[in-house]
């Protein structure tokens, strides 16, 4: 993500931000990628600090895609809701660099429903996931306690909701994809038959999992070949945006990347990958100086590196569906 510019006093201010240390008020426009001084104001800038400018309908292109928000008679589920939204605008941001979702982007879009497991009325099971372009997210997990907990009894090492989210719409960008001529072909070749029976495939994968290897980033990837599109998609948004922060922060090994780098436009996927690779060790190294956790605690083999120039060569530019 992008280090913005006050437009008031010059000073750099961030993504989440919604006013300036100077009192400037902030609105980000996600079609020019950048911070402006006035609105229009998404109508929920007041609840949860949505900082993007209103559309049609008075709400923000971002708001505008949730269906459903969680039961806000629980009084827990407003900040969970909060941090969600905030994971959606920066997945939906970094996804307008590639032309996705844009007022050129004439394809179908994704809806989103946001349930929490809390509800006024007890306790409500949420399982996230995607179904014909409806996006499912569970709030819950806006809460680090609960995610820490169940990243650690399903033995993951990373398990985020900025993870969820891009996992979830890699899913959505499947159906899109799709239509393009000669795509699933090449996804079979490389991926396997999507057409392969998912509940059963999911049910072998629960009771037998596999391990990731050189052609699988994690294990839920070696489940069927629509889980391991939308891990590999999920693995090139975290790539390319590390990239694309460490470059606005101005944080560079010898190799790169410079100052003015920006990894939405590099068309060379295999040393876009490489790169981010790169980077990503040298700050595990520095993580492990404070004996925290890798940032980026996955091996990319051979086959995986495949895969993500795959995918990148079908999320740089946007199907018109």
């Amino acid at each position: 993500m992008q280090i913005f510019t006050c437009p008031g006093c010059g000073s750099p201010v961030y993504f989440h931000n919604t006013t300036c240390g100077c009192g400037q008020a902030i609105f980000f426009d996600p079609d020019r990628q950048i911070m402006q001084g006035e609105g229009p104001a998404c109508v929920n800038r007041e609840m949860i600090g949505c900082n993007w400018v209103a559309e049609a309908g008075n709400y923000c292109r971002s708001c505008a895609m949730t269906e459903t928000v969680p039961d806000l008679a629980a009084p827990e589920n407003v900040p969970l809701w909060t941090r969600t939204e905030l994971n959606k605008r920066w997945l939906l941001a970094s996804l307008t660099r590639w032309g996705w979702f844009t007022p050129d982007d004439h394809g179908a879009r994704p809806v989103f429903k946001l349930l929490s497991e809390q509800t006024a009325a007890g306790d409500y099971n949420v399982v996230m996931g995607h179904a014909n372009g409806v996006i499912t997210i569970n709030v819950s997990e806006a809460s680090e306690a609960v995610r820490k907990q169940r990243q650690i009894n399903l033995g993951e090492s990373y398990r985020t909701m900025i993870g969820h989210m891009r996992h979830e719409v890699a899913h959505f960008l499947f159906l899109r994809v799709a239509q393009d001529d000669g795509f699933l072909p090449a996804f079979r070749d490389l991926f396997g038959d999507e057409r392969e029976n998912y509940a059963e495939a999911l049910k072998e994968h629960y009771n037998h999992p596999d391990a990731p290897d050189a052609q699988h980033i994690t294990s839920y990837a070696t489940a069927h070949p629509h889980e391991d599109w939308a891990e590999t998609i999920a693995h090139l948004l975290h790539l390319v945006d590390l990239l694309d922060s460490a470059a606005a922060a101005r944080l560079s090994l010898p190799s790169g990347p410079s100052a003015d780098y920006d990894a939405y436009v590099e068309t060379d996927a295999v040393a876009l990958v490489k790169l981010a690779a790169d980077v990503a060790l040298a700050v595990n190294h520095v993580n492990r100086a404070l004996d925290l956790p890798d940032l980026y605690p996955f091996v990319l083999g051979a086959g995986v590196r495949e895969k993500l120039v795959f995918a990148h060569r079908y999320m740089q530019r946007v199907q018109a569906a």
